[in-house]
C-alpha cells in the first residue's frame, strides 16, 4: 500500500450528517483520516465521488467558490445521503 509523501498535508473527515441510513455503516460523529493515498475506511462509492475534491485540496488548491482548508461533501446516494466534512490538517 502507499504512503502518503512528506510534506503532503493530512486530511481529517467527520461525517456531520446522514439522511436516512448509509448501507456501509457510517454515522455521525465517525471521524477519518483521508487523502489521495488513504479511504481512512470510507465507502468506495463515496470516495470515488469525493477524490477529485480531496485531491485539489491535499495538493494546496483552492475552489472559487469555498474555503482552502474545508470541503462539506455529500455522498452520491442521494436517498441515503451521507455529509462529510473534510479538513487540511
Amino acid at each position: 500500500m502507499a504512503t502518503q509523501p512528506e510534506g503532503v498535508p493530512a486530511l481529517k473527515a467527520e461525517i456531520i450528517a446522514v439522511k436516512g441510513e448509509c448501507s456501509a455503516g457510517h454515522g455521525v460523529g465517525d471521524r477519518l483520516q483521508v487523502g489521495c493515498w488513504d479511504t481512512g475506511g470510507l465507502c468506495g462509492f463515496f470516495y470515488h465521488d469525493i477524490f477529485p475534491n480531496m485531491n485539489v485540496m491535499q495538493f494546496g488548491g483552492k475552489y472559487p467558490w469555498g474555503s482552502a482548508d474545508e470541503m462539506t461533501l455529500e455522498c452520491p446516494d442521494r436517498d441515503n445521503a451521507v455529509t462529510i466534512r473534510i479538513r487540511r490538517v
